[in-house]
């Protein structure tokens, strides 16, 4: 993989960079920049060089048309005040808007086109319509800089196809993702524990079965957990379950206590009355779900103060952690307390190279819940901006984006 560095000449040359600025919003506001952050680093060492640089991104899912409210128009204005200068705003992905603000560019400047996805090239499972897209964003471009990594796993027009096109790097986020990314699969120090929560355990199968062979320690919360609760015959009464996924549960079990690694579950719950904010709840052991006010009606929110404990400390002893996807609903104060715990952990964790120590948190939820929460990101050894991408890397599957970058 070729990585972009200060001896490749940028100079006045127009440099097309496919940044992943796919960031949540709230009533049409930015809720959280981190992968904005993330990505500036990069165009702005561009355009220090005397880069032409034209950012393209794309957010949300709009289905191949243009809708208002994915505009990436506010993310130019946060990526201008990240980058310390004026970013233009193209109106279209290649069309007269592009064109025009291209050809305007001066060396040292900036434009963010809108939206790729506002084009359905760009996601098109056909060859010929995402190539035909790619050639358009490529006539763009003497340099292409692929440093989004949280689309890497996608084969797109913008991240895969244009790579093909004109000399292709890959940019400092990217090169720096993938370097933690292989610690984590290839040469881990140990103890090395990983911590997975988020909803189903059907989202993490592969990454499961990954980490099966490399992980000493699996510590799982969120949703997912009630799936193996239930599955070592557990009542849990109104708790998320995935029923098609008991058996496969049951076989990591048995893989785990095979090769001696220990699945580290919760002996206590927080449960609720209702799926609510403000909803009745209290803690209750695993083996007593449904012992408790709202009986069977009842569901598990969070894991429960002593499990919080119990994962703190492991997280504390480990040498190595990746943690992707929060412990319960986050969201509501009175279910966040599972996933601050796990978070504290991994800040009083975070070492660095010099004592070979990583902690890594795996995008997505886990890197929004950290931030809601109020931990900085320099609080960890790194937050992934990729979460499908981090945990597909982890898998061990060939990634379309990197893997066209080797070519």
């Amino acid at each position: 993989m070729l990585t972009l560095t200060p001896s490749v000449d940028v100079a006045s040359r127009r440099v097309l960079v496919r940044s992943d600025l796919n960031v949540p919003l709230s009533d049409g506001a930015i809720a959280d920049r981190g992968r904005i952050t993330a990505s500036a680093p990069t165009i702005r060492s561009l355009a220090e060089a005397g880069a032409r640089v034209i950012v393209v991104a794309h957010l949300g899912r709009p289905q191949g048309a243009p809708v208002a409210e994915l505009s990436l128009g506010p993310v130019a204005e946060a990526l201008a005040e990240e980058i310390g200068r004026p970013v233009a705003f193209a109106t279209d992905t290649v069309g007269e808007s592009a064109r025009a603000a291209v050809d305007a560019l001066a060396d040292g400047e900036v434009v963010l086109l809108e939206n790729l996805r506002f084009n359905p090239g760009e996601t098109a499972k056909d060859d010929a319509e995402r190539g035909a897209f790619a050639q358009r964003l490529a006539q763009f471009a003497d340099l292409f800089v692929s440093d989004g990594f949280g689309v890497v796993h996608r084969k797109q027009a913008s991240v895969f196809d244009v790579a093909r096109l004109v000399p292709a790097y890959a940019g400092g986020l990217v090169a720096a993702e993938v370097e933690v990314s292989r610690r984590l699969l290839e040469d881990p120090v140990r103890p090395y524990a990983v911590v997975l929560g988020g909803s189903k355990v059907s989202d993490k199968l592969g990454v499961i079965d990954s980490l099966l062979d490399r992980a000493d320690l699996l510590a799982i919360g969120g949703g997912m957990v009630f799936t193996f609760l239930r599955a070592q015959g557990h009542a849990i009464g109104a708790s998320l379950v995935e029923e098609d996924q008991l058996d496969t549960v049951r076989g990591y079990l048995a893989k785990a206590a095979a090769k001696g690694v220990e699945i580290l579950l919760p002996d206590d719950i927080v449960m609720a009355a209702s799926f609510d904010r403000d909803a009745d709840h209290w803690t209750a052991e695993v083996d007593a779900l449904e012992s408790t006010p709202a009986g069977a009606s009842a569901l598990g929110l969070d894991i429960g103060p002593r499990a919080a404990a119990a994962y703190a400390e492991r997280i504390r002893a480990a040498q190595t952690v990746f943690w992707n996807g929060p412990m319960g609903v986050f969201e509501f104060p009175a279910f966040a307390a599972g996933t601050q715990a796990v978070a504290e952990a991994l800040t009083s964790a975070h070492g660095g190279r010099e004592d070979g120590r990583l902690t890594v948190v795996g995008g997505g939820d886990s890197a929004a819940a950290v931030r809601a929460l109020g931990f900085a990101d320099d609080d960890f050894g790194h937050i992934s901006t990729g979460g499908g991408a981090s945990l597909e890397f982890l898998e061990g599957r060939t990634l379309p984006g990197l893997d066209v970058l080797e070519d």
